[in-house]
């Protein structure tokens, strides 16, 4: 017998921040010394990943999030491969959420749900250029809005 009493109403809470469609804005590989860099993966190259997040208020509670994500991997004046994606989502802000707290919502929570599949996405590409899957870590997006939030000051400051 099922207990219900215990069940939690999934629809009684509204969630601050909701993401109502996501999209692949841009996809770029490239595999500039193809077939020779297949063939030369030993020792492997250094893979360095950059990660930029970028919003855009579309009216009233929706927002465009973007995860823009580059890796490149070399070694020493050899480029094995460049790839880039851009993924964003359009997240819609629940009413009641103070104004002061919005941007850091949509900042925080729309790349935070939408790495995965930018992770994904960059995972196949860099595997059907012939390299083995880029298995990028997860991203404190938290850390990144305060490290963005601070070159911002930073750069207000050196006006």
């Amino acid at each position: 017998m099922a207990d219900t009493e215990n069940t939690a109403d999934l629809n009684t809470e509204t969630a601050p921040l909701t993401l109502t469609v996501q999209y692949l804005k841009d996809l770029s590989f490239e595999n500039p010394n193809a077939p020779q860099s297949l063939a030369n993966l030993n020792p492997p190259p250094a893979i360095s990943v950059d990660v930029d997040v970028e919003v855009r208020e579309l009216g009233g509670q929706y927002f465009e999030a973007m995860v823009h994500v580059r890796a490149t991997a070399s070694r020493d004046e050899d480029v094995f491969f460049v790839a880039e994606v851009s993924y964003g989502g359009v997240c819609m802000v629940a009413e009641g959420v103070a104004k002061e707290h919005v941007r850091p919502l949509v900042m925080i929570e729309g790349p935070r749900m939408l790495f995965p599949f930018a992770r994904s996405i960059l995972a196949d590409a860099v595997r059907d250029g012939g390299f083995p899957p880029l298995l990028i870590n997860p991203i404190d997006f938290s850390d990144l809005y305060q490290k963005m939030q601070s070159r911002s000051s930073e750069s207000s400051d050196n006006k």
